[in-house]
């Protein structure tokens, strides 16, 4: 079990490098790109260590906002732009997350894990499909790199919230109760980044 989350985990680390980096290759430099990877990933392995000691249940979270940190400190550090950025973050976070769950799914013999397996998958695809098409879309103003990143997100959490309402556990949720609430929260403010992103200038 050890060896095999380990494995999961190298997997989807590379798999995210590799999808982050090609993200940003266009806009950043390799070294200015592995450095924000660098502040990302410690947040987030932080935030696992931190959670794993204070708050076991709550590491997908303690993961998130971990993962923020590190993306605030980069994006500061480096003088990065934000939307980009946290973009490329969520679509490469992806994959790596849908092995987490295929892992779970696998050893527990799980099915809820393989359904969200499943679904992680699906919210890849969708989130390449609005990248290759947002620009065309009439009522997306600014036409910003960001909206498919931040859509995706917003599709996420609203999932979460509605199979936590619905009392459909997952291995990444704290408690019905509260996922419902956090997911929601998250949704929201997804929400008002993608209306920033909708009226904002070119």
């Amino acid at each position: 079990m050890i060896i095999a989350s380990i494995v999961t985990d190298i997997t989807g680390i590379f798999v995210f490098l590799f999808i982050f980096w090609k993200h940003l290759r266009e806009d950043y430099s390799p070294e200015i790109i592995f450095k924000a990877v660098f502040d990302i990933l410690a947040g987030i392995f932080i935030g696992f260590l931190v959670s794993l000691k204070f708050m076991p249940h709550a590491f997908f979270w303690a993961v998130i906002l971990g993962g923020l940190v590190g993306l605030g400190v980069s994006i500061f550090r480096l003088k990065l732009k934000f939307y980009e950025v946290f973009e490329a973050l969520i679509i490469s976070s992806l994959p790596w997350l849908s092995f987490i769950f295929l892992l779970d799914s696998v050893t527990h013999s799980s099915l809820n894990s393989f359904i969200a397996f499943i679904a992680t998958l699906i919210f890849v695809f969708i989130s390449y499909f609005l990248d290759a098409h947002y620009k065309n879309f009439v009522w997306y103003k600014s036409g910003r790199i960001g909206f498919s990143g931040v859509a995706t997100l917003g599709l996420f959490f609203i999932t979460r919230s509605l199979l936590a309402i619905f009392r459909i556990n997952v291995i990444s949720f704290v408690s019905l109760g509260v996922e419902a609430i956090l997911s929601g929260v998250a949704a929201l403010i997804c929400l008002v980044l993608l209306f920033n992103l909708t009226n904002a200038k070119k």
